[in-house]
């Protein structure tokens, strides 16, 4: 298995947040090793690897994971907490999972 993350750089220069929390979770969990590659879709470079590759799965928010399988398929995961648990076979509790849900859907009303 090889495991592509996609960070997002932002017009100044610095990491999207997100980005930024998701690279000091997987480290803190000590699962940053698992990564094979990490690119960067960087807004100051139109034509950066990272954008091309959001453009290439149609993705339209960082980070993103790219897990290509020794079968040769390929999964891209747009939901960090989805990536953890099926992917690193981490525990991910409901309310992660949700809340990560309601910030990517807005337009969704919890009930």
């Amino acid at each position: 298995m090889n495991i592509t993350m996609v960070k997002k750089i932002k017009v100044d220069g610095y990491p999207c947040r997100k980005s930024a929390n998701v690279i000091e979770d997987l480290e803190k969990l000590g699962l940053m090793d698992q990564i094979d590659r990490v690119i960067a879709a960087d807004e100051r470079q139109p034509s950066s690897h990272g954008l091309n590759l959001a453009l290439e799965y149609e993705v339209k928010a960082a980070p993103f994971f790219i897990v290509e399988k020794k079968d040769g398929s390929t999964n891209v995961y747009t939901a960090y907490s989805r990536f953890l648990k099926e992917v690193l076979e981490q525990q991910v509790s409901e309310s992660e999972e949700v809340s990560e849900i309601m910030s990517q859907n807005p337009d969704l009303d919890f009930i």
